[in-house]
């Protein structure tokens, strides 16, 4: 009886959190979801449109639909990391933090929820992104678990590492420093706007350490069925990636780093 009232306390205080974050996101659409759409429609006329007819085809196709999946990976990342930064330190800010410490819910009841706003927010923006993306170049969709699993598998790999930039952050400006120095980077040297296959031998390895060539690579799989990583590479490391971030933030809450003072 006690196991069943604890597992249905544990949900409650799951939903409780879950539908605090997607009432904040749906609440202030118009900061949350309708940047990034307008943002990669620009990008889509820019590099798609415009440049992509001087530079013709890559990797066998239109350069329009090659960008697609990374412009749309882009999003995912940038969203979900995002969402998790500002919700969570402005809990941290505003002390309401402190009221799931005090509460009964275990640690991974608390990043589940935070997690679970964030890979929302990625996801709906992601749909949002390609229904735009449909209007320049067409539906694309090769494989539907791939999109589907890769899509989800990395909006809460970057949920998970934003919620440690959340932990650390002392000030408003420190959310904002990985972000614009190593995610931005990352993301546009991971292959959104060009094959890695294109890279000079040296070049093309060292790409190979990033992270998020393989996101990009693989979500390109599902939607148009080509890819410069093989496909079970790119899981085993993304998931990798997952449990390793999710096995430091349990750590750093049941520590209560950044958080206790």
């Amino acid at each position: 009886m006690t196991e069943k009232v604890s597992a249905r306390s544990y949900w409650i205080g799951y939903q409780t959190i879950l539908i605090k974050e997607v009432t904040r996101i749906i609440r202030i659409w118009a900061q949350t979801l309708l940047p990034p759409v307008i943002t990669m429609s620009l990008y889509f006329v820019i590099f798609g449109a415009i440049i992509g007819r001087r530079v013709g085809e890559m990797e066998g196709m239109p350069y329009m639909d090659f960008i697609v999946p990374g412009l749309i990976m882009l999003t995912v990342i940038t969203n979900s990391y995002g969402n998790i930064t500002s919700s969570f330190f402005g809990a941290k800010f505003g002390k309401h933090v402190e009221e799931l410490l005090v509460s009964p819910l275990p640690p991974w009841i608390i990043l589940a929820g935070y997690v679970s706003g964030a890979v929302f927010r990625a996801m709906t923006v992601g749909v949002l992104v390609w229904l735009v993306a449909g209007a320049f170049s067409g539906f694309h969709m090769h494989n539907l678990f791939v999109t589907v699993t890769i899509l989800l598998m990395t909006s809460i790999v970057f949920a998970l590492g934003g919620f440690i930039n959340a932990i650390y952050a002392q000030k408003f400006d420190d959310i904002s420093i990985i972000p614009t120095f190593v995610l931005q980077p990352m993301t546009y040297l991971g292959g959104v706007f060009f094959s890695v296959s294109l890279l000079p031998g040296i070049a093309q390895q060292v790409a190979l350490i990033n992270p998020i060539v393989y996101m990009v690579n693989a979500f390109r799989y599902g939607l148009l069925g080509v890819t410069d990583v093989p496909l079970w590479v790119a899981y085993a490391m993304i998931l990798g990636f997952g449990v390793v971030l999710f096995a430091f933030c349990m750590r750093l809450l049941t520590k209560g780093v950044g958080l206790r003072t």
